[in-house]
């Protein structure tokens, strides 16, 4: 492989990486808010999904247990804000702010004597005379098991919003929860399993950042990343396909400014670390310029509270 097309392969390979956890949680929230549900707590799912995997593969050895375990810490963290805003009828927005905070607080506590623990990275895909090939092979056949099922992800979430009675049932619910219950359709407990579902979705994508993308655990490493999850899914107007266009182009802000500070450009690393979060908040002030596109798109019930009595 020449040098040019070598750099190039690495360059891709590590944008792929550094959006594959964004994806998870983007595509996660998506279907939650899908659902007529804003959940805010996923920056605390995503770093109690990481810390959770990371303690459970260094007590096991066993990944495919970490991102088991990952997954259901983040399905009862989301439990939690399904009990409070559907059961109890909290406010969403508060609820999710505290259920963040409440994940920072306690990853860091439980974590603390994991700091420094190193860890082999998940395995990546070696497919003999294909993974060698110029270019292609690194990008397309040299990836770890969940980069590919991010992949796999979005595209089953696509078809099952846009092909499956379920899919059309759930944007039922987010358009007009009254409706949908006036038909007989149980809005409450499919708004739980949106939740739940976005929740463990959350989880997996901070099991990535513990067991592949930095293998080890460092207090609070989602670093924001769960925020900028959240606008993805306002960027992609809520569409499968377009949340992964967007973490694989927010990933590539974040691998860009890495280069650009081993480069030794002389600009202050504090300012090209602030790139992604910087090009976050330029795409959401793009995208609120077209209110009309947003109000098309977004589910008309999202952030409500429904009772059915009510």
């Amino acid at each position: 492989m020449i040098p040019e097309t070598d750099a190039l392969a690495a360059l891709l390979v590590a944008m792929m990486r550094a959006a594959t956890p964004l994806a998870f949680a983007a595509l996660g929230e998506l279907i939650t808010e899908k659902s007529g549900v804003l959940n805010l707590g996923v920056e605390g799912m995503m770093v109690m999904g990481a810390v959770s995997a990371f303690m459970v593969v260094v007590a096991t050895g066993n990944p495919a247990l970490a991102m088991l375990a990952a997954a259901v810490v983040g399905l009862l963290m989301a439990a939690l804000f399904g009990a409070l805003t559907l059961g109890l009828l909290t406010n969403q927005v508060a609820t999710g702010l505290a259920l963040t905070i409440f994940g920072i607080g306690l990853s860091a506590f439980i974590g603390q004597g994991y700091v420094g623990t190193p860890i082999e990275p998940l395995a990546r895909l070696s497919i003999p005379g294909l993974s060698t090939l110029p270019l292609i092979g690194p990008v397309l056949f040299g990836h770890d098991a969940m980069v590919y099922l991010s992949l796999a992800a979005a595209f089953g979430l696509w078809w099952f919003l846009t092909r499956t009675r379920a899919g059309l049932v759930l944007r039922a619910v987010g358009e007009n929860p009254a409706a949908a219950h006036s038909i007989g359709y149980p809005v409450r407990l499919i708004r739980f399993g949106a939740v739940l579902f976005g929740g463990a979705m959350c989880g997996l994508g901070g099991a990535y950042l513990s067991l592949a993308y930095t293998p080890m655990w460092v207090e609070e490493m989602t670093a924001g990343r769960g925020w900028i999850a959240l606008a993805l899914v306002v960027f992609a107007t809520w569409k499968p396909g377009r949340v992964l266009l967007g973490a694989y182009l927010f990933g590539g802000v974040t691998i860009v400014q890495l280069h650009i500070q081993g480069a030794g450009v002389a600009v202050p690393s504090q300012v090209l670390s602030m790139l992604p979060y910087l090009a976050t908040i330029l795409v959401l002030v793009l995208i609120s310029r077209d209110a009309t596109r947003i109000r098309l798109n977004a589910p008309a019930s999202i952030g409500k509270t429904f009772h059915p009595g009510g």
